[in-house]
């Protein structure tokens, strides 16, 4: 098979500033909007109803603010028949008692109405949860830049942290733009990008160690083309397989792994390409070269009778 000759590297200005505008827009949707958070992270009570007949979601917000549940989200979840209301903590209402108050209220104003289930998270346990899963974040990236620095250089191992942030901000800056639920689920698919971009990154960082320490007088814009342009076919092999799966979850797995399913299949597509141009990107900008990979030679003393152990 002839192996590809795009010129990767050549077009890295035009990445850095797209990936540059990628953050900007993330970091700006976040710090403008925010991420709606579940009530894994917020707390309050879920609770999924189902009716004989179509409803409308506006009107059921209505009926719920009209009995005192303000600041409710209601939404579809699979058909126009079934509804998933999501409510936070009220200051009047017993909030272990609340999703059978809402159903009640439900049952008042609408025929046909029967209850899926009903959820309860305090408060302290959603604040509880939010620490942590900030600290898993920043631990996987901590845990990454050590892994990546013992196999191979601080330039692989600055360039592979890079990537991976860009990676989560984006997915993040998604959520923030289209205001999607985060949830716990979306969380685990965040620490499932690092995994999976991690595993690119690595293979790309393998192959153009491999290939510095091969190729001579090559400049090293031209060794990291060649090395991108041989692990092409099996990245993209690879990337397209995981998305395929990914989007049958994403359109017939149901509403709850969409958030996993969605939040996965954009990292892959960043992660994708991130582990082309951003941490090769980062390895040029922190001019990495041959002698930096070099294996150093191990310097043998001479025994006593001149001969080497």
């Amino acid at each position: 098979m002839t192996t590809p000759t795009f010129d990767f590297m050549g077009k890295r200005r035009y990445a850095v500033v797209f990936s540059v505008i990628l953050i900007i827009l993330s970091i700006g949707e976040l710090a403008l909007n925010g991420l709606n958070l579940g009530l894994d992270f917020t707390g309050g009570t879920m609770v999924e109803l189902g009716f004989d007949n179509e409803v409308d979601a506006e009107e059921v917000r209505s009926v719920l603010n009209e009995n005192g549940f303000v600041n409710g989200t209601v939404q579809y979840f699979g058909s126009n028949r079934d509804i998933l209301i999501r409510v936070p903590p009220q200051a009047d209402i017993d909030q272990s008692t609340m999703g059978d108050s809402i159903f009640q209220t439900m049952q008042a104003a609408y025929d046909g109405v029967s209850l899926r289930q009903s959820n309860f998270v305090g408060p302290a346990v959603g604040q509880e949860l939010t620490e942590d899963g900030g600290l898993a974040l920043l631990a996987a990236l901590i845990v990454v830049m050590l892994y990546i620095l013992v196999r191979f250089t601080k330039q692989f191992s600055i360039g592979a942290v890079v990537a991976l942030a860009h990676d989560v901000v984006v997915v993040l800056g998604f959520f923030a733009l289209f205001n999607w639920t985060f949830d716990l689920t979306v969380l685990a698919a965040l620490l499932a990008v690092i995994g999976y971009s991690l595993n690119d990154t690595i293979v790309v960082s393998d192959r153009i160690r491999e290939n510095f320490r091969k190729i001579r007088k090559r400049t090293p814009v031209e060794v990291i083309n060649e090395s991108l342009n041989q692990i092409l076919g099996r990245t993209l092999v690879t990337s397209m397989t995981t998305l395929f799966v990914l989007l049958a979850l994403l359109f017939a797995g149901g509403e709850v792994i969409r958030g996993f399913a969605l939040a996965l299949s954009i990292g892959v597509v960043v992660g994708t390409y991130s582990s082309i141009y951003v941490a090769a990107n980062m390895l040029l900008a922190l001019n990495i070269s041959r002698e930096d990979l070099l294996v150093p030679e191990v310097e043998k003393e001479e025994n006593p009778e001149g001969t080497y152990p």
